[in-house]
């Protein structure tokens, strides 16, 4: 039986994305022009690299998905919407999320931590 996805994680992204990117609606923030327009953007962009990941996965992509993680983390206060703390929460804990999911497949797929394997290894 062969395997859907190489790895669950990245559908699972894909999805955050999609959220992110509805989030202005859904959580009616889509007026605060700066938090909404971050969170659609690297909610598409979260999609674009999630579906290139599950297509033809690269550890290129996964390291792309953890710097967009990366950013939503620290986006509310580099964008100065920290102060809008229910959509800052939405935006850190996705960023939160798409980090740990990018890190775990980076971590355990053996294709893409070669490097570290071989670092570790004397």
């Amino acid at each position: 039986m062969t395997k859907l996805f190489k790895h669950w994680q990245d559908p699972v992204n894909a999805l955050i994305g999609l959220g992110l990117f509805l989030s202005p609606w859904l959580f009616d923030f889509s007026n605060e022009a700066t938090a909404a327009a971050n969170a659609s953007l690297v909610g598409i962009a979260l999609m674009a690299v999630s579906i290139g990941a599950i297509v033809v996965p690269r550890a290129w992509e996964e390291w792309t998905e953890a710097a967009l993680g990366l950013w939503l983390v620290i986006s509310p206060w580099v964008l100065r919407f920290a102060d809008r703390v229910d959509v800052m929460r939405l935006t850190v804990g996705a960023g939160v999320v798409v980090l740990v999911l990018a890190a775990w497949t980076l971590i355990t797929d053996k294709d893409y931590n070669a490097w570290m394997r071989s670092r570790t290894a004397h």
